[in-house]
């Protein structure tokens, strides 16, 4: 499906318009937004029909999420942009033409980025030209989708601090799970922001985009809110790193405390054993056996001499 829209020389806004409109009043535009949205067989002619882009352009836009780059053919500019959605974390590219008289979006998934950009390039104030120009409109599309990649890194750093709070009280491996599964989604996202970064980085840094100067602002800023959402990343993957180193030195002194308390048990009843293991034996001539208070006087040697290693064991502080 397409979606056009177009600005006059008069800076007026139209909407709802057609390939037909633009063949035919394109003198009358100053430049427009062509949106291909899930587009048909018949629709993808167009981009080498009717716009003639490279071929390695349109190579890239049909062949599924290339990393997000920028490459220049004559005086068109193409980029591919990734979109994420923040409950899923499923990836989905948009790819983007701009020249002077036109803007060229394309993506195979629903993009309410998309839409959101050409709402606002339609709410621009007919005074205001600076953003009613492509280069704008490729700044709003940017921002857009740099926007929506916040709830999904917030939506990560709440579940750390959950974990963080449920560490003392989970046990076994559900808490090594909750935390690499964590890893995993931030490994994810970090796929996704830091090619776009080093994206707007390499935008910033051109010398091949007409007007981008008056724009750099614009541009600059779409940057900074990538560069914290790298922090971010980082930042949570070394706290995940730090609740799971947390989480084994509690599992290894809780087994250290277990193996100390098993160690003074066995300690204690290894004499005993000894003592029972020497009176159990099947000798005649031993005259202990024959001894009438012998039973009694054997439990009780068994009993003090217990009690006097769990003391002793006590105070070297072997049960703190």
């Amino acid at each position: 499906m397409l979606s056009i829209i177009a600005v006059t020389h008069k800076q007026e806004k139209l909407i709802n318009l057609t390939m037909d409109d633009i063949r035919e009043n394109s003198g009358d535009y100053e430049w427009y937004w062509v949106d291909f949205d899930q587009p048909s067989d018949q629709e993808i002619e167009l981009l080498s029909s009717w716009f003639h882009f490279h071929p390695l352009a349109i190579e890239d836009c049909l062949h599924r999420l290339q990393r997000p780059k920028m490459d220049h053919y004559g005086d068109t500019h193409f980029f591919v942009l990734h979109a994420l959605q923040p409950e899923s974390l499923f990836v989905h590219e948009v790819n983007l033409f701009l020249n002077a008289n036109f803007v060229v979006t394309f993506h195979t998934h629903q993009s309410p980025e998309v839409r959101a950009a050409m709402d606002k390039v339609l709410a621009a104030p007919s005074s205001d030209v600076k953003r009613l120009k492509p280069l704008h409109a490729a700044y709003h599309l940017m921002d857009e989708l740099v926007d929506r990649y916040f709830p999904a890194v917030y939506a990560i750093d709440d579940q750390l601090a959950e974990r963080e709070i449920e560490n003392s009280e989970r046990t076994g491996t559900a808490m090594l799970d909750a935390l690499f599964g964590i890893r995993s989604k931030l490994l994810h996202l970090r796929k996704t922001i830091n090619p776009m970064r080093d994206l707007l980085y390499r935008i910033l840094g051109s010398d091949r985009i007409d007007e981008l100067q008056g724009h750099r602002a614009f541009f600059t800023d779409v940057h900074d809110h990538l560069l914290k959402l790298s922090e971010l990343i980082d930042s949570s993957r070394e706290m995940t790193a730090d609740l799971r180193d947390s989480y084994m030195s509690y599992s290894s002194n809780r087994m250290n405390s277990i193996m100390k308390t098993l160690t003074v048990i066995t300690t204690i009843f290894m004499p005993l054993t000894f003592i029972a293991g020497i009176y159990g034996m099947n000798f005649d001539h031993m005259p202990e056996l024959h001894w009438r208070t012998g039973y009694a006087d054997v439990l009780i040697l068994m009993v003090v001499l217990g009690m006097l290693m769990y003391l002793w064991f006590k105070r070297k502080g072997w049960f703190d």
